[in-house]
């Protein structure tokens, strides 16, 4: 069977002037139809038909056939109709033949992929119907108007999905036979609806469908590497998670080792994409037929070996709070906990690439209160060194620190003040029965496990007990003053978490003792000018920035 395939392509575009031979992510528009078309084995011949000489001049570069329109068949009224009957014809004669089908290709379809044109090209042969048509299926609750009156178009209101279909002509393409061709009609008489995706259907006729075409185009396929367990913590599953929320339009999967059940468990309650894994090499062969544009690897100390072999399976390479010789090979790294200056210029170190979750862009520091009546103890969501546990057991010595300070006075109507409250937040992986932690609302002490809305509890509090890891950066981004203990020698080399920034850190929690803690406290509790300055540093940060930057690192080409 001989194919002939027909790309219309006016120059005379209002609404984006030079439209079809304007560059779409860094290819003339029409370049797309003109792949497709070359890509798909049952077309025989193509042909730009256009009054353009740009568009005749782009045919040419890739390998297409063009013929100059006359000018009656370029006005603005012209349908396709006599465009592609005039250019069938001038093929015939060019080639001396006769063409069994002919597919119309619009120039304005760019999203439109290859082996959708060949499937179809493949069923309108042995289907038997004269023409296939492209289109979506856009099932909508819709109306109609005659006169001065509104009707339904339905007959019943449902949910989308339980809509009958409702087809609308993409413009990506319409197969038809050759007889079914005149000057005035492409149709034969048995028409089959070709259904394609509405993201295929996209026809680009206005500024806004240009840009999201081209943002589409640009999409890059992101794979997340990251594990979340008690003795390592659930900071890479959150950070990752963070960028993520953030890449609206690119696709996005996340690998984890199914093993480590607190990751993996909240993994799958993010409803991203998710594929588990349980030795490393299940990784690699999963990358080999995924073909990630980019591999985010928020994983501690990588190797040589491995960041190479990521390269080798990748386009690009981003490892994060990476110490390991693996990070001297990747094409960045991110090492936002630490501040020492950048080795070479693919690394970005320091508070500047800080990624805070987006609940702290919405909730506001509150205001300095010289009065502590809101304590908050965050250790992360698993605390290895079980440092809620050594503040849960101080918990009531905390609190009888602040009697004394200001809590006598009678509030409106004669009753005193309520007393300061102490408040944990702990997550699913901390085992809070297991350690004999619970509510005890008589004395103020209360409990809050899987917390959604972390920057709630944060923007009530007066003061803080966390630990040396992403946390600290929350917490300055609500201004609360903070005492820290580290939870291992790692996270010591995390240097945010300093007098300089508005926290009084005391080392390793396992090797602070109880009196050091209280005595801290109290001192805190009695110097409000103190937790006043503290907030001050705290808040100059500007650590809303450090997420977009980091999101130009992982998705800018190299």
């Amino acid at each position: 069977m001989k194919v002939l395939a027909v790309i219309p392509a006016r120059g005379g575009s209002k609404g984006i002037p030079r439209k079809n031979v304007r560059l779409m992510a860094g290819k003339p528009l029409i370049a797309y139809a003109l792949q497709n078309a070359q890509s798909c084995p049952l077309i025989t011949d193509t042909v730009v038909t256009t009054d353009d000489e740009e568009a005749i001049s782009i045919a040419r570069v890739y390998g297409a056939d063009a013929i100059a329109r006359e000018a009656a068949l370029a006005g603005d009224h012209v349908t396709l109709d006599p465009v592609v009957y005039d250019a069938l014809l001038k093929m015939e004669e060019k080639n001396a033949c006769t063409y069994d089908a002919v597919v119309t290709l619009q120039a304005t379809s760019p999203l439109l992929k290859g082996s959708t044109l060949t499937r179809a090209l493949e069923e309108f042969q042995k289907g038997g119907k004269d023409t296939y048509i492209s289109a979506s299926n856009q099932a909508h609750l819709s109306w109609g108007k005659e006169g001065e009156q509104y009707f339904p178009n339905y007959q019943e209101r449902k949910n989308r999905q339980s809509l009958p279909p409702h087809y609308v002509e993409a413009g990506a393409f319409l197969i038809t036979k050759r007889s079914c061709i005149t000057p005035r009609n492409r149709i034969g008489a048995s028409v089959f609806i070709y259904e394609i995706g509405e993201e295929e259907a996209v026809d680009i006729d206005t500024p806004r469908d240009w840009a999201a075409c081209e943002h589409t185009l640009q999409r890059k396929r992101v794979v997340f590497r990251a594990d979340g367990y008690r003795e390592l913590g659930m900071g890479h599953i959150y950070h990752c998670l963070t960028l993520a929320y953030r890449m609206v339009g690119h696709e996005i999967m996340f690998v984890t080792n199914r093993r480590h059940r607190e990751g993996y468990e909240r993994l799958k309650d993010s409803y991203f994409p998710l594929h588990a894994i349980e030795q490393e090499e299940e990784f690699y062969t999963f990358l080999e037929g995924y073909h990630p544009d980019v591999v985010v690897n928020d994983c501690l100390n990588t190797t040589r070996e491995h960041v190479l072999r990521l390269k080798g399976l990748a386009g690009k390479v981003v490892t994060i709070e990476d110490l390991g010789e693996g990070a001297c090979y990747a094409d960045a790294v991110v090492n936002a906990l630490y501040h020492e200056p950048a080795p070479g210029p693919n690394h970005y170190a320091g508070a500047d690439y800080v990624c805070i979750r987006d609940e702290f862009f919405i909730h506001r520091p509150k205001g300095f209160s010289s009065e502590i009546r809101n304590v908050l103890v965050m250790f992360g969501g698993t605390d290895p060194s079980n440092l809620t546990g050594k503040v849960y057991g101080m918990a009531e010595k905390l609190l009888g620190c602040l009697k004394g300070l200001g809590w006598e006075h009678l509030r409106d109507g004669g009753k005193p003040a309520a007393g300061p409250e102490i408040h944990f937040i702990l997550g699913k992986g901390y085992p809070a029965a297991e350690k004999g932690i619970f509510t005890r609302p008589e004395q103020n002490i209360f409990i809050h496990i899987d917390v959604k809305n972390v920057a709630e509890h944060m923007g009530q509090a007066d003061l803080a007990f966390t630990s040396q890891g992403r946390t600290v950066f929350e917490l300055a981004a609500m201004g609360v003053p903070a005492i820290v203990l580290a939870q291992n020698e790692r996270e010591r080399l995390h240097t945010f978490a300093q007098m300089e920034n508005g926290f009084l850190n005391l080392g390793l929690g396992a090797e602070v003792t109880e009196e050091t803690i209280l005595s801290t406290f109290q001192w805190l509790a009695r110097t409000p000018q103190i937790r006043e300055e503290m907030r001050r540093l705290m808040l100059k940060n500007h650590l809303e920035q450090g997420t977009g930057r980091v999101l130009d690192i992982i998705l800018k080409d190299r």
